[in-house]
C-alpha cells in the first residue's frame, strides 16, 4: 500500500463527502456521537455497495486499509 501524500486531509474529505453522499441516498443519519471510525466503515461499505469503488479483500480488511481506499477516492472528487 503506497503512502499518499495529503492522506489526513483526503480522509477529512472522504468523510465529509461520504456522509453527504450517505445521506442524500436516504440510507443513514448520521449522528454528532458517531465515531470517525464508524463512519468510515460505513462509508466503505456503502460505496463498495453500490459500486463506486473496488473492494478489500474480507482476508486484509482493516480499518486502515478502508481509510486509504477512501482517501484516494476523495482525491478523485471534484
Amino acid at each position: 500500500m503506497k503512502k499518499i501524500k495529503n492522506e489526513k486531509e483526503l480522509i477529512k474529505k472522504a468523510i465529509v463527502e461520504g456522509v453527504k453522499y450517505a445521506e442524500k441516498r436516504g440510507v443513514v443519519e448520521f449522528e454528532a456521537t458517531d465515531s470517525a471510525n464508524e463512519k468510515i466503515e460505513y462509508i466503505y461499505r456503502l460505496l463498495v455497495h453500490d459500486k463506486v469503488i473496488q473492494p478489500i479483500p474480507e482476508t486484509t480488511i482493516s480499518q486502515q486499509t478502508m481509510r486509504h481506499k477512501l482517501a484516494i477516492w476523495a482525491s478523485k472528487i471534484k
